[in-house]
């Protein structure tokens, strides 16, 4: 294998010294305009790159932020994921995605990460335990809570009104004379999840209706096969919902396929609303009824404020706004 080039060679090459070339490539220090030329020329020309993980020891920084991602394959935090970048990548910062997901607490390897220099901060998206010692130290560390939080006083945050939204989806369908309305939850080991269920049984309780357990399915998982499967333990029902809400985009999609192959119509039969409005709720037939997360508004808030906090700053968590979209589901 070739030998990759050297920082000597760079210097040799472009007539200046080692250390010339370090100021160059870490804009560290000023450089005469046609000196910094010839180093950069020198540096095209033998396709030299600077050793990171030595920049990062000397510095103190690694110019990376690590994102915390329960599950890839959801387009929901995808669209997180690009609001992330969309912010950092002009500061100067790269992303760092790991799995969140998994039997083991995800933010054990993040607070190595940060404890090591190998990233500068985190922004979490996954489920996190409601440890008060943690919470603790997660808050004197450059940590920022995406969508998922804790209550209690953490690390900042940014989300929108989870329970609110959940009673303005559940509130639509009981304005259109629905009263036997069926919820698709999720794993709600997830805070939001939790408040959107509570934000269903508010709806329907000030609506007067006395809670149904049977109404209720938990999906084991938020793909749409898992939303079709839940949806189908709802049609096995002797008196079937007319109406469902589900808490996610996915698993809302899922259950129409399911009833759908079930003979039923969508929004005749039985309406869903959904939550998120991901890009494929548009197009999708019907077009889903959906709470609109402002989803890459998400990530680019969580990216602004973690660099606060690496600025010294303590900014105040915030919580986005949220709109229910009326389209043909429902």
């Amino acid at each position: 294998m070739k030998n990759l080039p050297s920082i000597e060679e760079v210097a040799r090459l472009a007539g200046v010294s080692i250390a010339t070339v370090s100021r160059v490539m870490n804009n560290s220090k000023p450089v005469n305009p046609e000196t910094r030329k010839r180093v950069e020329r020198a540096v095209a020309a033998t396709g030299y790159r600077g050793n990171a993980a030595g920049r990062s020891l000397a510095t103190a920084q690694s110019h990376l932020l690590m994102v915390l991602v329960p599950d890839f394959a959801n387009p929901f935090y995808a669209q997180i994921v690009q609001g992330v970048e969309a912010v950092a990548r002009p500061a100067g910062y790269k992303l760092l995605l790991t799995d969140g997901a998994g039997d083991d607490a995800p933010y054990t390897t993040a607070l190595d990460a940060i404890y090591n220099r190998l990233a500068d901060g985190v922004i979490n998206l996954a489920h996190l335990d409601d440890d008060g010692s943690l919470l603790g130290e997660l808050r004197n560390l450059p940590w920022v809570n995406c969508s998922e939080y804790l209550p209690k006083a953490g690390p900042p945050y940014v989300s929108i009104d989870h329970r609110q939204a959940a009673i303005d989806a559940v509130q639509f369908l009981l304005n259109r004379g629905h009263r036997r309305i069926g919820l698709i939850t999720a794993d709600e080991t997830y805070r939001w999840a939790q408040l959107r269920h509570e934000g269903y049984a508010l709806a329907m309780q000030r609506a007067g209706l006395e809670p149904d357990s049977q109404l209720v399915r938990a999906a084991n998982g938020l793909d749409y096969d898992a939303g079709a499967q839940a949806a189908g333990g709802l049609l096995a029902l002797l008196s079937p919902p007319t109406a469902v809400f589900a808490v996610s985009d996915t698993l809302a999609i899922g259950a129409i396929k399911a009833f759908r192959r079930a003979g039923r119509r969508v929004p005749e039969d039985i309406a869903v609303v959904g939550f998120d409005d991901l890009p494929l709720s548009a197009v999708f037939e019907p077009a889903l009824t959906t709470v609109s997360q402002p989803m890459r508004e998400l990530g680019a808030t969580a990216a602004e404020i973690l660099l606060a906090r690496l600025d010294g700053q303590r900014p105040a968590s915030r919580t986005l706004a949220h709109q229910l979209v009326v389209r043909d589901s429902a």
